[in-house]
């Protein structure tokens, strides 16, 4: 075997597999080996702390940006009156959630409420609609409920089971570049790497380096490469706090102003969504109706996209296509949903930030349970939380990036049948904003393309389900939202 070709494989075993070696432990370090099984996985209580570590390090900007959405919507008398409590449902559901994935399934996914659905929440339904918030929650812990049933049912399992090989590779894929394209793109007034911009001629356009952040983006993308290239363990997160030190130091941004507070209860938000089925009438409850189906349709397939997805990157589907412990893992996120709602915040989900903790070498639970127990922690440390722009998170986002690609080589792009579909896939994910997006696009086409070609026993009925389903969806929402 040639020098390149080892080295080629060494490059590739980070995002395929755990690199740290199995220490046996004794006492209750024991049990808890045993119990997320360490042995099997290759791992040791430092790799997955680290890589819990960083999960929550790429995605504690939720505690900010999820709080300030949210805020434009729910609020007493006037907007960003209920932040701070806002802040804290988010940091406890969240906890909450993500607890319930590493200790049930025994995956290293973490939870929180979910991008783009909490601005459909906010800006469509709440606002667009003008239904009461607390109605909105309602339909929030409806679908909740509703996914526990699906779950209980073996229903959403069958799903991830018939999402075609090439579609699940795509979704891999497809997330890579939506993470790096997350990191990268933000708006450099406000804290963002700034690499990408928006453009009314190109659509977008790259970033100037006249902007500090980008300058620092840039150089913290740098620091993570040499971090990760020469191995060392925690390089995501080492990047990370690198590239914040660097531009509190440089005052790009501003270094945190304190560094603990207590955070308020959230008495106003605690309960709400159950005050809020008292208000469904003849007169909201079309367009409850019709917000229950796109929140169900919209999480539903985010969170089955993110778990194929990081669950290939990280090997855990079968030769069968299958997840194992699909069925805990989809209870949790459930479950999530359904708390989440009672706390007061929007739709929870499954975060494809996960990647960058299994990047680091993160394969059980207790990856989850450490980025579970950072987000109660958080809570008394928002001043620092805040102070991490984002240019900080955007070197880690695009090295994930980099590792989830290294699966593209294994979508058949010799049959058009299984290319076409993936490539869709991939290409929507990332500028469609969103993984239903690619999702949708990828299983429409796959079963037309099939037929076309004489192929058609190849594409299983739970598929030609799912693209109907896909098609309703675009119809309704088109109809409905647009």
């Amino acid at each position: 075997m040639s020098q390149e070709t080892e080295e080629l494989e060494r490059e590739q075993s980070i995002s395929t597999a755990a690199t740290a070696p199995a220490i046996s432990y004794t006492g209750w370090q024991g049990t808890i080996a045993r119990y997320f099984d360490f042995e099997k996985y290759q791992t040791n209580f430092k790799t997955e702390i680290l890589a819990g570590l960083t999960t929550f390090m790429t995605m504690a900007y939720v505690l900010v940006v999820h709080p300030a959405i949210m805020s434009d919507a729910v609020f007493l008398n006037e907007p960003r009156d209920l932040f701070a409590e806002l802040v804290v449902v988010t940091s406890i559901s969240a906890a909450i959630a993500t607890l319930i994935m590493g200790l049930l399934a025994k995956y290293p996914f973490v939870l929180a409420p979910g991008m783009g659905t909490n601005a459909f929440f906010a800006y469509s339904v709440v606002l667009g609609l003008g239904i009461d918030w607390r109605v909105a929650l309602a339909c929030v812990f409806c679908e909740g409920v509703i996914f526990i049933l699906m779950t209980l049912t073996d229903v959403r399992r069958h799903l991830i089971t018939a999402i075609p090989d090439s579609i699940k590779v795509a979704t891999t894929v497809g997330i890579g570049l939506f993470l790096a394209y997350i990191g990268l793109a933000g708006n450099p007034a406000v804290g963002g790497a700034g690499l990408i911009v928006a453009n009314e001629v190109t659509k977008t356009t790259f970033g100037s380096f006249r902007e500090p952040a980008t300058l620092l983006a840039t150089a913290g993308l740098f620091l993570a490469s040499i971090f990760v290239v020469r191995r060392i363990k925690g390089a995501l997160l080492w990047g990370i706090a690198g590239t914040a030190i660097f531009g509190w130091i440089l005052g790009v941004v501003n270094a945190p102003t304190g560094l603990m507070q207590v955070p308020p209860l959230p008495t106003h938000l605690f309960g709400q969504a159950f005050v809020g089925l008292s208000g469904i009438n003849s007169s909201n409850l079309l367009d409850f109706l019709a917000a229950l189906l796109v929140f169900l349709f919209v999480d539903m397939f985010d969170t089955i996209g993110t778990l194929t997805g990081v669950g290939m990157q990280a090997g855990y589907i079968d030769e069968q296509g299958e997840l194992p412990r699909a069925n805990q893992a989809l209870a949790a996120d459930a479950i999530a949903t359904t708390a989440g709602a009672v706390l007061g915040t929007s739709t929870v989900t499954t975060y494809a930030e996960s990647a960058a903790g299994v990047a680091e070498g993160g394969r059980t639970g207790l990856t989850a349970v450490i980025a579970a127990c950072l987000f109660l922690v958080a809570l008394l440390f928002i001043p620092v939380l805040e102070a991490v722009p984002g240019f900080a998170t955007a070197p880690a986002l695009v090295i994930v990036g980099v590792l989830m690609m290294s699966s593209i080589i294994n979508i058949r792009w010799g049959d058009l049948t299984e290319a076409i579909p993936a490539f869709l896939t991939i290409f929507f994910i990332p500028l469609g904003f969103s993984i239903a997006a690619g999702l949708s696009a990828g299983l429409i086409m796959y079963p037309v393309l099939k037929l076309v070609k004489g192929r058609s026993h190849e594409v299983s009925l739970i598929t030609w389900i799912l693209a109907a389903i896909f098609v309703f969806r675009f119809v309704f929402t088109t109809l409905r939202f647009q």
